[in-house]
Parts: structure tokens; C-alpha cells; sequence
């Protein structure tokens, strides 16, 4: 007799899904889609341990399950609470957590610059899209910002602590995805930071995809540092014959020039096929990559502005599809 495997519904924004038990209510709200999933600064798929760190993710439960219908008595971490059978979870359409949301954006923005308008972030990063719908137009935070010099940690890699949040990503992926991990949290409270061991670069095949998980303008790719915006530029699907890594890839264009590579996000921002060094760095060659066609970026980001992926109107014939 084959055993049954039961599913568990949970109820999120008026919006019911069946998942498996074990799964969290940040994940079954990804099921749904749409408006529906919580955001989430530090939370990684892919990287074990991440999440709980950033507090962007915080959920109201009004109901615990059938057996209990009694609503949990805090807000929650979406990322790390897993989902019981008749849960209801709010998430935008709790005024609580919209308030707690705001709050916790206004903590992140104590000490980040508002440099966006130098940041190769800028168009790309989560906080800005944050601040964007729950920051404040001023701050009541009186002391004095926490300041670091930018540092070198490798050939390709440059540290800008004083825009980093700790969401510790970038330790995750060098800790589960290289071979050695030489930088982490030094310090403690509001003293931590990222840093290196005794002054160590980060030298690995893999580490450059630090810069792909960092949610902010953290870990920037010195190949590409100060060339252009992103929405000026042409983001291509593209492959390559790797030995170290698949060879699928992002590679963006100005012209036919390539001007960065990057590994392919999916819709959360979140990379399932990490890239090697060779591919990111050194592979910036047109004729190096096979080019598949324009990547799909979301219709509400500003990358897509001018070369979305549509069909060209039957009168303009010569528009520019990429």
C-alpha cells in the first residue's frame, strides 16, 4: 500500500495554495505569485541557512491552523516559519505589518549612504525598491552615520561596507559554493562588518558570485565599476563550453560590446546556476558566447524601459526588440 502524501493549505492574502508540510510561508507565497510573496533582503533558496537576519520578511498570522485557530501572537519571519494545515497569513493586507515593514526599512537605511545616483546598484537593488515603497522622506536617527573605507578583497572585487546590511549572503555562498571561505562577520553589534582574515583577498574559481547575491551595492564588479547604468545597457541570454560551470549566463551589452556578465536570476532575484570566474571576468569577447536571445526583465523594472522583449508594432518595423 503506497503512502499518501498529505498537503497542508495555507491562506495568504485571501489567496489559498497547497504545499507540502515543511514548507515556509515565504515559499508558499512564492507559489502563489504575484503581489502575494513577502519581501526578502537576506533569505537565499539555495544558500542552507540563510534568512532571519533582515526582518523584510515579516508576516501577520490570524490564524495558526484548524487544530488552532488561535492568531500567533507576534509578527513572524516568513522566510523561517513553516506553514500548518488552515494557516491565514496577511501580508499587505495587514496594516501591522505594513508598519513594521516601514520601520524595519528605516533601520536598514541608518547607516546605507543615499548614494544611488553613483551606486552600479542603482536599478537593480532591492533596498532602493524598499525604500522606494516604505522609506521615509526623512530620518530620525541623530548620530553619526558609521563610515568604511572601500576595500579591495580580490582582483575583481570591491567591498563598499558602508552600504552593506549583514545579510550575510556573500558568507553563505563562499562558505557552501567555494572551496574556502576567507572573509565573514568580524565584530559584533553595531560594530560588525564584512571582512577578511588578516587583510586575505578572496581568491576562488566561484567567488564572484558574491557580487550576484549581495542585495545591495555591497560587492561591486570592478570590470564593470562606473561604465554605465544598467538600463542603458542590453541584458542577453547567453552560453558558453565550460569545464568549471554550465556556461549559462547573463551578458550585458552596450552595442555589440559586452560590458559585464552576470548569472541568470530568477523573478526573487535569487541565482540557481552560479557562474564561474572565467565566465564573469574574462569571458567580456562577443565571439566568446553564443547569444540566445533578450532576457526577460520584469515589466516594472527600470531595466526594461528601453529594450524590453516585445513584438515590434507592425508599423515600426525597425524597432529595436532587445
Amino acid at each position: 500500500m503506497s503512502e499518501t502524501n498529505p498537503k497542508f493549505t495555507v491562506t495568504i492574502d485571501g489567496q489559498s495554495v497547497q504545499v507540502d508540510p515543511g514548507t515556509t510561508i515565504l515559499n508558499a507565497a512564492r507559489m502563489i505569485g504575484g503581489d502575494v510573496p513577502p519581501p526578502a533582503m537576506c533569505y537565499y533558496s539555495s544558500l542552507k541557512g540563510s534568512g532571519g537576519k533582515c526582518r523584510t520578511c515579516l508576516v501577520e498570522v490570524s490564524k495558526g491552523s484548524e487544530k488552532d485557530p488561535r492568531p500567533m501572537p507576534k509578527l513572524v519571519a516568513s522566510c523561517s516559519t513553516t506553514v500548518m494545515d488552515g494557516m491565514e497569513v496577511k501580508n499587505k493586507s495587514s496594516e501591522k505589518v505594513i508598519d513594521a515593514r516601514a520601520g524595519v526599512v528605516e533601520m536598514l537605511l541608518i547607516n546605507h549612504p543615499l548614494d544611488c545616483p553613483v551606486c552600479d546598484q542603482a536599478g537593480e537593488c532591492h533596498l532602493q525598491d524598499l525604500a522606494y515603497e516604505h522609506g521615509k522622506s526623512n530620518t530620525r536617527y541623530e548620530f553619526e552615520r558609521r563610515t568604511f573605507d572601500k576595500v579591495d578583497i580580490g582582483e575583481y572585487i570591491k567591498l563598499h561596507m558602508t552600504r552593506c546590511i549583514l545579510c550575510y549572503r556573500c558568507v553563505y555562498v563562499a562558505n557552501q559554493l567555494t572551496e574556502q571561505r576567507e572573509h565573514g562577520v568580524l565584530k559584533r553589534g553595531d560594530a560588525a562588518e564584512i571582512g577578511t582574515y588578516i587583510e586575505k583577498s578572496l581568491k576562488n574559481e566561484f567567488i564572484g558570485n558574491v557580487i550576484d547575491v549581495c542585495p545591495v551595492g555591497a560587492l561591486t564588479d570592478k570590470t564593470f565599476r562606473f561604465r554605465s547604468r544598467v538600463w542603458y545597457t542590453k541584458p542577453m541570454d547567453a552560453h558558453r563550453e565550460c569545464k568549471c560551470c554550465s556556461g549559462k549566463a547573463v551578458v550585458w551589452m552596450i552595442g555589440d560590446e559586452i560590458a559585464r556578465v552576470t548569472a541568470r536570476k530568477d523573478q526573487y532575484g535569487e541565482v540557481k546556476e552560479f557562474i564561474c570566474n572565467e565566465c564573469r571576468f574574462e569571458k567580456k569577447g562577443k565571439a566568446d558566447w553564443t547569444i540566445e536571445g533578450p532576457r526577460h526583465i520584469d515589466r516594472s523594472s527600470v531595466i526594461s524601459a528601453n529594450h524590453y522583449e516585445v513584438d515590434a508594432p507592425e508599423h515600426t518595423p525597425l524597432l529595436n526588440k532587445a
